[in-house]
């Protein structure tokens, strides 16, 4: 190999730098620091050329440096759930997979960890806390008088929820970014379409009283139907969440009082409706789950898509900005809650 080809050789394998970025854009090298780590501060333009820059020249920032120069980890934690099997457990699958999609575009990284009780998960707030593991935390499967969140506080760590502080005090006094899905959108979707496709007497299957996530999809039928919800005309049945106990419970209503229609908190009630209905006589049903799983799809039901992707994006800019790739400090004000309206999938 001549002198020339080797020295063409070893340019072609060297590690380019933020000096080479900025010279290739032209422009300094504190824009180009600007535009990684607080684009907001540079013109839309600017930022285009610098990005351009860096993809011809297959520029990495180097994250370890900046970790110690910023003492922040760059890193979000997330509880990973137990695999609970059934057909609806995909919903936090999904947001878990569409954060970290969006946290690596925002320079980021996705911690997860598994914890099986609260108790356990507070210690690895505390564990978090201590060895300073993590920039923020985003809080999953949200309870009424979450300690949680009163740990993440007293220890100073930024945090976000998916899921609303259930209980009226705390959804009017939350002190902490959150965003849920509006189930009561999603069902009033729901009815509204089969009360259109099939006529006036819609029933609602739902979990018992008292369940947060079901109450507010109730609440959706209920405000659409109006003063006749509950009644013979349109009956609200109950139901633990499992095809076969949604199954036992339309049966029964079939023999004795036909609906036009039926919108069920889940597409496993959404499922063992169907069935119960084919038992009936009465393939055609016209029924609307919610989750829009894999199941139901193959089914042919009708479902409510829950849009998770939607909800990382939204936790993601409330913790950080539009455009920010630094996490915020615990918030001095009270924050607003948002929720973010779900789709009907219609088959």
């Amino acid at each position: 190999m001549s002198s020339a080809s080797r020295k063409v050789e070893i340019a072609a394998e060297k590690i380019a730098t933020i000096e080479d970025v900025a010279r290739e854009a032209g422009v300094s090298r504190q824009t180009v620091s600007n535009v990684i780590n607080a684009p907001s501060k540079v013109r839309e333009p600017t930022r285009q050329k610098v990005h351009v820059a860096i993809e011809a020249l297959g520029y990495s920032p180097n994250a370890g440096a900046r970790r110690l120069r910023t003492q922040r980890t760059s890193t979000i934690g997330v509880r990973l759930d137990a695999f609970s099997g059934g057909i609806s457990g995909v919903v936090l699958d999904r947001f878990v997979h569409a954060l970290t999609e969006h946290a690596s575009t925002r320079g980021l990284r996705v911690l997860l960890y598994a914890a099986r009780t609260v108790d356990e998960e507070l210690r690895h707030i505390n564990d978090f806390a201590n060895g300073g593991e993590v920039d923020a935390i985003i809080l999953t499967g949200t309870a009424p008088g979450d300690p949680r969140a009163a740990r993440l506080r007293e220890r100073g760590i930024p945090f976000a929820a998916f899921g609303r502080p259930w209980g009226a005090h705390e959804l009017e006094n939350a002190d902490h970014p959150w965003v849920d899905i509006d189930g009561a959108d999603g069902t009033r979707a729901a009815t509204e379409h089969l009360r259109d496709r099939a006529g006036e007497r819609i029933a609602f299957l739902g979990w018992p009283a008292d369940s947060g996530t079901g109450d507010d999809r109730e609440r959706g039928w209920r405000e659409t139907i109006g003063p006749r919800a509950g009644d013979r005309s349109a009956p609200r049945l109950v139901s633990p969440e499992g095809v076969a106990e949604a199954q036992v419970a339309v049966r029964e209503l079939l023999q004795d009082d036909p609906v036009d229609g039926l919108v069920c908190a889940s597409d496993a009630l959404a499922i063992g409706a169907h069935l119960a209905a084919v038992q009936a006589g009465r393939p055609d049903l016209e029924i609307v789950g919610f989750d829009n799983t894999a199941a139901a799809e193959a089914l042919g039901l009708s479902s409510v898509e829950q849009l998770p992707e939607q909800v990382a994006s939204v936790i993601l800019e409330m913790l950080m900005g539009t455009e920010g790739t630094r996490i915020s400090r615990p918030p001095t004000t009270t924050p607003a809650g948002r929720l973010v309206a779900p789709k009907l999938i219609v088959r």
